[in-house]
């Protein structure tokens, strides 16, 4: 026998991208046929109440007669995300005492030409700053 028929098929080829609390799976497996198609799993840690953990999973099956136009998007799409607001991960949701804020805009807050008041007078709600307290 082969050694391909020795092969177990779940283990072809796997990749392991570890994320904070997203792990992805990039796992290359054969279809009955001999054919090799991917698979990229999406699992994510979440943590119970009690202290007990579960992953939630979400799979892409590709085949291979969509790799090149799967690429050429996903490169499109990294590539325009990178152009617009570069590769620096600037998100503050990524810190662990991020608290979101909230902006209530009324339409008393918008003058005639559409400008808020709120920005017009941003400049004095800010205190002076003193960098040698910081």
């Amino acid at each position: 026998m082969s050694d391909y028929g020795m092969m177990d098929k779940e283990e072809i080829f796997s990749k392991v991208l570890r994320a904070g609390r997203r792990t992805y799976f990039f796992d290359v497996r054969s279809t009955k046929a001999g054919d090799y198609y991917l698979t990229i799993t999406e699992s994510k840690k979440f943590t119970n109440d009690d202290g007990s953990f579960h992953y939630k999973k979400h799979k892409i099956y590709l085949y291979k007669e969509d790799f090149n136009e799967f690429n050429d998007i996903l490169k499109e799409m990294t590539d325009y995300i990178i152009a617009e607001k570069g590769d620096e991960v600037i998100s503050e949701r990524h810190q662990k005492d991020f608290k979101k804020e909230e902006y209530n805009t009324t339409s008393d807050d918008i003058t005639e030409g559409g400008e808020s008041i709120e920005d017009s007078d941003s400049a004095d709600k800010f205190t002076d700053v003193n960098f040698e307290d910081i």
